[in-house]
């Protein structure tokens, strides 16, 4: 299988139901145990869907199995839970504007005539309620954005993780790294040369000449 930001997810019958944002993986064996599906014309929000629930892959559509009949019973990649105020603990992290895993929404009945702000806006809106955001994926995971930065082991930033191909038990082999700055054309990187798996960045443990060396990927 392969996976491709963007790539078109389409129900057993052909209907189109949205689009390949992440996937999830485990970054110490490389296995893919879900993807995010881009919410589109079925999907009201982005969804999670474990890889056993694929029955197949391209790389320009990914067809789920045809007993997913039921779309609204799959899990959202993002949960929202509003958190008493009095539970929150670093309250003076929050007022000085520090990172704080906690998004502001206006109490229910409240009037808000404008968009939610974030924890800096606590001084001025102090009648704001917390939310807690959880993604749900499994303990351990990392939702990987196609699109995330590839950095050398000579910290250069080699190009952008374009597309994912997985091979047996349903582990990651290689990725495409894009053209850019560094690289005019596609290199293809085995997943052998990682270390480390952020969200939105892969390190890798060979410098940007290997890198270099590699043949052309072509589609």
């Amino acid at each position: 299988m392969e996976f491709k930001d963007g790539t078109e997810v389409k129900t057993a019958a052909g209907d189109k139901v949205g689009s390949i944002d992440r996937v999830v993986l485990d970054p110490k064996t490389n296995e893919v145990t879900h993807v995010v599906v881009r919410k589109g014309f079925l999907l009201p929000e982005d969804k999670v869907v474990r890889i056993e629930d694929i029955a197949s892959s391209t790389e320009d559509t990914v067809t789920l199995r045809s007993d997913i009949k039921n779309l609204d019973d799959l899990p959202p990649y993002e949960e929202r839970y509003y958190v008493p105020w009095e539970d929150v603990e670093d309250r003076q992290a929050l007022g000085e504007g520090r990172p704080a895993p906690y998004y502001w929404y206006p109490p229910a009945g409240a009037a808000w005539w404008g968009t939610p702000g974030y924890a800096g806006n606590y001084g001025y809106a102090p009648y704001l309620t917390p939310v807690e955001v959880v993604h749900n994926i499994p303990a351990g995971t990392v939702a990987l954005e196609e699109g995330a930065k590839v950095l050398s082991s000579d910290g250069e930033h080699v190009g952008d993780v374009e597309r994912l191909f997985v091979g047996e038990n349903d582990r990651i082999s290689h990725f495409v790294i894009s053209e850019g700055l560094i690289f005019k054309t596609k290199k293809l990187v085995p997943t052998s040369w990682v270390t480390t798996v952020t969200e939105d960045k892969v390190h890798l443990s060979v410098s940007s000449k290997v890198l270099d060396q590699l043949d052309e990927f072509k589609e």
